[in-house]
């Protein structure tokens, strides 16, 4: 709500000037009756024709004037609305982005998701209902009170009655419906995560032919939500005929004991007309004030699960008090004594790293599945930070730099290539919006990818989908290659990013990078043994800990864990071969 709040303080103008025309409605409202008691009660009656035609035009007069405030209201409500749902979202977006990827596992992709479209959008209708008819509706039920009983003070009780039975209803409604509207949005979330499961996995459910099952569960969640809205809007529908009835009731009664108190003397047709307009404000007010909360208790949830996520701090932020790289940076990078232990697990996943990667020099990371390798590379961006040592990068402790200073000394490729909506050249860019055509160019004829992308129809300009889509896996890693290569780093991290090339392919590229980066640092984590086995030094990882170092030649004499790795993927012949053919090559 704070965060609501907050965002509310920037429109007070508006808010100020909403409240001056809301006001206007309402007396324009509560005016009119007392002009037709008037016209009946001296013009009909008595025959006055002077009092029908003076207030009748007083009438229309107020009448657009209360129609023009109205517009005005709704505009003016709307504006503000939707402005601050903007508003909330963008800072909904900000946060999401600041988050590190162990503060993004809190919320499942589904949910942020949710969070991000449903929820605020409730929370954008809720306060249009607010602003339209919550501000309305107070003044017209005290004023429409005081009007009536000014009328006809011998019927009120009517009112009374009838506002004590719409409280009775509207709390009973609310407690029924309240925890529905709070296992409401966890439905949605249920329905984002299994619709998103499908489609990000599409190809693997029709590969194993499982679309039925898909559908299953997708039907599962998609009823189970239908049902809850149902039962919340089937019982949110019976406030419409019990609020019909009670006004219904209520025009009975007060025309029933009005005619009453006519022919006793007690009361004229006209002030009973009036009073009768005035019984149907003060009801309709209720009725509004009951629209509008019907919806509060949904949003008040929705604000809840937004202000979660604004709530939760970035854990990866910039220090107070910054130190700057120095002006000769090289790219060194060093491990001292880093442990690291995922969030909320009992065990660590690295223990203990000690090394140092040198620039001009070729860093390897083999292990097996599960060592910790892509784990180790992810801590040196600040994906995650370390639990214990440090990563110094040229002698400066990382979590002392800038995270902007420190991106831009990385040159990172992720394991899966991943690219987004807009063209080869805007992919190659993205790390360098600065990047000239001239680097975009030589970046693509390094990482291999100058090939193909000359054979598209636009060349540079030729449009990637969603996700990279409409190009193949190696073209996506060739494109994610060359994106790292337009930063220009310092330090270069490959985390197994030469999987979805072929050994010619891949042996060209590496050719044309070793040329580029010779004065950098380069970090490369692989599975395959021929990936790597030319580094400068390789680094072997069992268990979340180091227990090896050194060239391939030097691991296959001393480590035993490597010695397993090779002997798993190669034959003798076959890395005696690939150690001549690669010689050279990194």
């Amino acid at each position: 709500m704070k965060h609501i709040l907050r965002i509310f303080r920037g429109y007070w103008l508006l808010f100020i000037i909403l409240i001056g025309f809301t006001y206007g409605v309402v007396m324009a409202n509560l005016w009119l009756p007392d002009k037709m008691s008037e016209i009946v009660n001296n013009g009909i009656i008595k025959q006055d024709m002077s009092a029908i035609w003076n207030n009748g035009l007083m009438m229309i007069l107020v009448t657009a004037a209360g129609g023009f405030c109205s517009i005005v209201v709704g505009f003016l409500a709307a504006r503000i609305a939707t402005g601050m749902a903007r508003q909330l979202r963008e800072k909904l977006f900000e946060r999401v982005e600041s988050f590190s990827l162990a503060d993004f596992n809190k919320f499942s992709t589904a949910s942020l998701i949710t969070r991000s479209t449903n929820d605020i959008q409730q929370i954008q209708m809720t306060s249009l209902m607010l602003l339209r008819l919550a501000l309305m509706a107070p003044i017209m039920a005290i004023g429409g009170l005081q009007k009536a009983m000014n009328n006809a003070p011998d019927l009120s009780w009517i009112i009374a009655l009838a506002v004590f039975v719409l409280l009775v209803v509207i709390a009973t409604l609310f407690t029924i419906a309240v925890p529905r509207f709070k296992k409401l949005q966890a439905l949605v979330d249920k329905l984002n995560l299994v619709a998103r499961e499908n489609l990000v996995g599409l190809k693997v459910i029709r590969a194993f032919h499982n679309e039925k099952i898909e559908q299953k569960k997708f039907q599962k969640a998609n009823v189970e939500l239908n049902k809850m809205n149902l039962f919340v809007n089937r019982l949110m529908m019976l406030l419409d005929p019990i609020m019909t009835l009670v006004m219904n009731f209520s025009s009975v009664a007060i025309v029933w004991f009005g005619a009453h108190l006519i022919s006793s003397g007690n009361l004229q047709i006209g002030n009973m007309m009036a009073f009768l307009e005035y019984a149907m404000q003060v009801i309709i007010s209720f009725l509004l004030l009951s629209m509008v909360f019907i919806m509060v208790p949904r949003a008040a949830v929705s604000v809840r699960r937004v202000g979660e996520v604004l709530d939760t701090l970035p854990s990866i932020t910039d220090p107070k008090s910054p130190k700057k790289l120095p002006k000769d940076a090289k790219g060194k990078i060093e491990f001292k004594d880093v442990t690291f232990t995922y969030p909320d697990a009992d065990l660590p996943v690295l223990s203990d790293i000690n090394f140092v990667a040198e620039p001009g020099q070729t860093t390897a990371f083999i292990g097996s599945t599960g060592s910790g390798k892509s784990t180790l590379i992810n801590l040196i961006p600040r994906f995650y930070d370390v639990s214990a040592g440090q990563i110094l990068l040229d002698g400066v402790d990382i979590k002392n730099l800038k995270l902007e200073d420190l991106s831009g000394q990385i040159g990172y490729v992720p394991q899966k290539g991943v690219l987004f909506s807009g063209t080869v050249a805007s992919n190659i860019k993205y790390g360098n919006a600065e990047a000239s055509d001239k680097l975009v160019e030589k970046a693509a004829k390094i990482a291999q990818a100058e090939e193909f992308i000359s054979e598209l129809k636009n060349g540079y300009k030729s449009e990637i989908a969603q996700g990279g889509s409409n190009v193949s896996g190696g073209q996506r890693q060739r494109l994610s290659i060359a994106r790292a290569i337009a930063v220009e780093p310092n330090v270069y991290i490959f985390d197994d990013s030469f999987s979805a090339l072929d050994f010619k392919t891949d042996a060209k590229l590496r050719a044309v990078l070793a040329k580029e980066t010779k004065n950098k640092t380069v970090l490369i984590v692989g599975q395959r043994i021929n990936t790597i086995m030319n580094a400068d030094k390789i680094i072997v990882l069992n268990e979340g800990k180091i227990v090896g170092q050194g060239t391939h030649q030097e691991l296959m004499k001393d480590c035993e864990v490597y010695q397993e790795i090779a002997a798993s993927q190669l034959s003798e012949d076959d890395l005696q071969k690939m150690s001549i053919a690669a010689k050279g090559v990194l």
